[in-house]
């Protein structure tokens, strides 16, 4: 057995949360990511899904056609990661994608505003609801955007553009000080 044990580093650990007049931004805990790929429109996988996620808005959220993640604040042990995976079968397939995601939370009265300054999405509540979610770039950096809350959308990105989006999302909040 090998004495190398791998460290756990959070990819925004040393963010401190962004917090202006109108918009705050903050890292949310590396919980879990599920990548799942299955046909889409079909009725066995939705309700599968359903059962999935926790229940909270963008728990479950769709990633493209027959694809899906699966997001929360805690991590999943080995056991409960292989009965998700169990439980998607036969009719998708999951990916853990823990270890390669980074979720952040941006939310406030003027969070679309604030977004607007980096993807062309029409993010406004009229046209993306609580639960929407899609694959955009943010500048150059491309990344899924799920609204959460009226006021609040969760962008989740490749682990490492994190920092490099952090420090975009920053700058974007600060003219709304």
């Amino acid at each position: 057995m090998s004495e190398f044990r791998v460290t756990l580093r959070p990819a925004l650990a040393a963010q401190q949360p962004i917090i202006t007049g109108g918009v705050s931004l903050r890292a949310l805990p590396e919980g879990h990511v599920i990548h799942v790929l299955g046909k889409p429109c079909g009725a066995a996988i939705d309700a599968t899904l359903a059962l999935l996620g926790d229940g909270s808005p963008g728990a479950v959220r769709a990633a493209g056609p027959g694809q899906w993640f699966i997001v929360g604040n805690t991590a999943k042990n080995h056991a409960e990661l292989a009965a998700l995976l169990d439980a998607l079968q036969p009719s998708a397939f999951g990916v853990d994608q823990s270890h390669g995601r980074v979720r952040m939370l941006v939310n406030g009265s003027m969070v679309e505003r604030v977004l607007a300054k980096g993807t062309a999405v029409d993010l406004s509540l009229a046209v993306f609801p609580v639960g929407r979610a899609t694959t955009t770039l943010i500048g150059h950096i491309a990344a899924h955007i799920t609204r959460v809350d009226d006021d609040a959308f969760e962008i989740m990105v490749l682990r490492s553009f994190a920092a490099s989006l952090w420090d975009d999302l920053a700058r974007m909040c600060a003219g709304f000080a």
